[in-house]
């Protein structure tokens, strides 16, 4: 089916009591292990990819936007459960722009290191001026995640009345929150400061996102949804059990390249790593209760 409006994704969550998962691909078989996870469990989701990753200066080979967009609309296309498309975290904005007429129906513009609070701001407002005239919505972020557990590295918890000011002055569609959520937490789990989401509940009526979903303990989760939370985001978690499903393929004893690569048969690396990402999403997608939602 085509992509649903973020917008109407998102109100049907919040009036159902359900969150949507955002899992990250990176190639075409982890998209596939996505879709194949919403369509088994017949559940709404949204994909994408991550504009920080595809934007950096310094990758070896020049990305072209343009086929990540055109894969991702495929992809929603040819699924039978309602899916939004994410080009997420990404701190220049000519990608970003990009992004919005290549295909994406929702942009997240994340601030450049060390960018004032109201630089960024400003930034945000202007990005949301020209996606939502193009019908792409728009994700941004107040407060600051720390990242691989560690809370020294300039992490911030969202504070309720600047991430109030903040929707005010850019329209926004989505907020992203801090309220204890960890980015690329590789082991263990936290809890979320429940407290400090409530403040902000009763403070901003902007439906709320989680980062890090890899790292949130499972009770902390099922308690959000009911107070704003309507996105949660994975990653680290796919690209984990990815790369134990890759790795494991690779000690075939098979010398035929094309049984490693292409074939399709249980030798077939992508078709263990499209597995892998399936089975971490469905079991994603029951903690956030969109099972049977599609």
């Amino acid at each position: 089916m085509p992509l649903v409006a973020i917008p109407e994704l998102i109100n049907r969550a919040r009036t159902s009591g359900y969150a949507i998962g955002y899992f990250e691909s990176w190639s075409i078989d982890s998209l596939q292990g996505v879709i194949d996870a919403a369509e088994l469990s017949r559940s709404p989701v949204i994909i994408g990819f991550n504009g920080e990753f595809l934007s950096r200066p310094d990758r070896k080979a020049t990305e072209q936007l343009s086929l990540y967009g055109a894969l991702g609309r495929a992809a929603a296309t040819s699924a039978s459960v309602p899916c939004g498309f994410i080009f997420n975290e990404c701190p220049d904005d000519s990608w970003v722009r990009q992004a919005v007429t290549a295909g994406f129906n929702l942009v997240m513009p994340v601030p450049a290191d060390g960018e004032p609070e109201l630089a960024y701001t400003e930034r945000v407002s202007a990005i949301t001026d020209y996606a939502h005239v193009r019908k792409v919505a728009v994700e941004a972020e107040i407060g600051k995640l720390p990242f691989g557990g560690d809370e020294q590295l300039g992490s911030e918890a969202t504070d309720p009345q600047r991430a109030a000011a903040f929707v005010a002055a850019t329209n926004v569609d989505l907020l992203a929150v801090s309220v204890g959520n960890v980015h690329v937490l590789l082991h263990g789990r936290r809890s979320l400061d429940i407290s400090r989401l409530r403040v902000l509940r009763d403070t901003v009526s902007t439906p709320f996102v989680l980062h890090g979903g890899t790292g949130i303990d499972e009770e902390s989760l099922k308690d959000c949804i009911g107070l704003g939370v309507v996105k949660v985001n994975y990653g680290t978690v796919l690209k984990q059990h990815y790369l134990e499903a890759v790795r494991r393929s690779f000690g075939s004893a098979d010398p035929n390249p094309h049984h490693l690569l292409g074939y399709g048969g249980e030798s077939d690396v992508m078709v263990a790593g499209r597995l892998a990402v399936r089975d971490s999403v469905l079991a994603k997608m029951e903690i956030l209760g969109c099972v049977g939602r599609a």
